[in-house]
């Protein structure tokens, strides 16, 4: 499989705190990869890195083989790299139909493209990934009056909707109903089978990630501390002491 991100060296700084000290990682097309560590590791920041919220520092961001750290975020979502976030990002006051219809890249953030003819092909799309991620039947919903779970759900929705080629997602079950955790799973496996989407997946819980990542990096104190298979990873003590001492 080819390279679709590449991170070269990445360093941020925020004032005298080094966030990520010359990190490097690999994404493959069609992968799942995972990004794990202890809080304050650094991997939240290599996202925004990554997405454009923040300008490194030193090294250097590519995706699809072109490079991408001068970028920020409008035209390297457009690229077809997009985020989601630990904390949700959805517009309360509307539905999540029309939280689908915004999220579209044919609409580009502005609500007067669903007056042109695209309108019901939008609408339509919107329909079938509510039903994707199981919130069919709260399209007409206002998304702030979606529980937490279900906000995370439609984010997703969301971010598919934006058509990415890769997706990366910071803690999607983070807040979710444990009852509701494999079902989220199978439909992060189904974006990537079916719909062809390359996940790079920040995950705190080590069941999901094991399960979900067939590729998984470890940063520690914004360093990379180890990098392998979810067994290679589960076996490493090195990983197991930077959680430990997390504690």
């Amino acid at each position: 499989m080819r390279v679709i991100l590449k991170a070269h060296n990445v360093t941020k700084r925020f004032g005298g705190v080094i966030a990520n000290d010359g990190v490097s990682l690999t994404v493959r097309e069609g992968e799942i990869a995972g990004l794990i560590g202890p809080n304050g590791s650094g991997k939240s920041t290599l996202f925004g890195c990554i997405a454009g919220a923040y300008p490194i520092d030193g090294g250097e961001i590519s995706f699809e083989g072109k490079p991408i750290s001068k970028l920020r975020v409008g035209p390297i979502v457009r690229s077809g790299l997009v985020r989601t976030y630990q904390q949700t990002h959805v517009y309360d006051e509307m539905t999540a139909l029309e939280n689908m219809q915004i999220s579209s890249r044919d609409a580009q953030g502005s609500v007067l493209t669903l007056l042109k003819p695209r309108a019901r092909a939008i609408n339509a799309r919107a329909g079938e990934l509510l039903a994707f991620v199981g919130l069919h039947e709260k399209r007409d919903h206002k998304a702030g009056s979606l529980s937490f779970g279900q906000q995370k759900l439609l984010e997703f929705a969301m971010a598919l909707m934006s058509e990415p080629k890769l997706l990366l997602l910071d803690e999607p079950t983070a807040g979710i109903n444990p009852t509701l955790i494999n079902g989220l799973i199978d439909r992060l496996k189904r974006a990537n089978e079916e719909l062809g989407i390359t996940l790079l997946v920040i995950e705190h819980n080590m069941r999901v990630i094991m399960n979900l990542a067939s590729r998984i990096t470890c940063l520690a104190h914004g360093r990379v501390l180890a990098e392998g298979t979810p067994d290679e990873i589960r076996g490493d003590a090195r990983v197991l002491d930077a959680y430990l001492g997390a504690q």
